[in-house]
């Protein structure tokens, strides 16, 4: 089946549409990871987003039960340049179409995927309406204008649990399928605010000798203190932060406690506006496994994996409150935050990958020793 895609500003794309037949709107990023598909379709800070693959050839390992972020993918539609006709991958249950179509995601391929990166790059992350349903191209341009778009709107409560559940499961054993390994001691309970977590933080957190409880996003303040944690931990997911004032609230209300306290991505955004700090809407985001950033207190570059259009500006916050821990050195922006009063840090980037580099897992281990201590 044929399928467009075109953007706000009257770009169009064709291709051949795979998975759903089905006519969508989102925003369009792309993504410069090399492999990890199935993680990025499943992460659900993508809620909202049609995701284009900057690598020119996907799907070639299929899909399994194992290497998924949440219970479906999130993603609004998925941009390739071309999609395998063959799986060959020992844990492979299904086809990536196949897998798609079960969800009623349409999928894109034959695109120049080259050319709509530079596209993006050069003029944002825009508004887009896709076609795998045989919609015309003024239709599509039309939808993309008309859509509200994700800016101020509160997408977590698309993503988040309706209630609280405990996570046990640790990373999978390599090489062993449908094997995760539990840490054999848990002596740290964290509680985890779900603003769309990704399940490989949960992994490592187990790992790293935590059980955890994870919670809604809207959860009180007062219930988090009631379930007696050692720590609370901030979740990555999805849209502007801007749009989550309760969740600011609440987090300003736990600074006041003292806890060890620990944001990735979302999380860290929220963490700066309930610090008194301002977001802003990156150009095109940052989307893949290959961001170089810098450790002020060491020098040390790391490699890492980053998935979000929005970051702290570092003017709006207190220096003497708040230190810059960490740099992205692409384009300066904030890449971690501590205060310097409380046991409290988060980072703009992924330290549990999944896909992409394990450079920064030692944030877990900090984040077990604040407890510790």
């Amino acid at each position: 089946m044929k399928g467009l895609l075109a953007l706000e500003d009257g770009t169009v794309f064709e291709g051949e549409g795979f998975g759903a037949e089905a006519t969508v709107v989102g925003e369009v990023v792309f993504n410069t990871s090399m492999t990890g598909y199935q993680e990025i379709l499943t992460d659900p800070s993508y809620r909202g987003q049609m995701v284009a693959m900057t690598v020119s050839h996907v799907g070639n390992v299929g899909v399994n039960p194992e290497d998924v972020e949440s219970e479906r993918p999130q993603v609004q539609a998925f941009i390739v340049h071309e999609v395998s006709p063959v799986v060959s991958n020992w844990r492979a249950t299904e086809s990536l179409p196949e897998y798609l179509a079960r969800y009623d995601i349409p999928g894109l391929s034959e695109v120049d995927t080259r050319a709509l990166t530079r596209h993006i790059r050069e003029q944002g992350a825009m508004k887009a309406a896709l076609s795998t349903a045989g919609a015309t191209a003024d239709e599509l341009i039309a939808m993309a204008r008309a859509w509200e778009g994700l800016e101020g709107r509160d997408m977590v409560r698309e993503v988040t649990c309706s209630r609280p559940y405990p996570w046990t499961q640790g990373s999978i054993r390599q090489f062993e399928p449908h094997g995760f390994q539990p840490a054999e001691k848990h002596p740290f309970h964290v509680v985890a605010y779900d603003f769309g977590i990704k399940w490989n933080i949960l992994r490592r957190m187990v790992d790293h000798g935590c059980h955890v409880t994870v919670v809604p996003a809207t959860t009180p303040a007062e219930e988090v203190l009631a379930l007696s944690p050692d720590g609370v931990f901030l979740s990555n997911g999805p849209g502007d932060p801007a749009g989550l004032p309760y969740a600011a609230e609440v987090v300003a209300k736990l600074l006041e406690t003292g806890l060890p306290i620990f944001g990735i991505c979302l999380g860290h955004q929220i963490l700066g506006r309930a610090l008194g700090g301002r977001t802003y809407k990156l150009k095109f985001g940052h989307h893949g496994g290959n961001q170089p950033v810098r450790d002020q207190a060491t020098g040390v570059v790391q490699i890492t994996a980053q998935n979000h259009n929005y970051a702290v500006d570092p003017d709006s916050l207190d220096p003497a409150l708040v230190e810059i821990t960490h740099w992205n050195l692409n384009d300066g922006t904030v890449e971690g935050m501590r205060l310097k009063d409380r046991p409290v840090f988060s980072v703009q980037y992924h330290p549990e990958a999944s896909p992409g580099p394990h450079d920064a897992d030692y944030l877990f281990g900090r984040f077990v020793e604040l407890m510790r201590r």
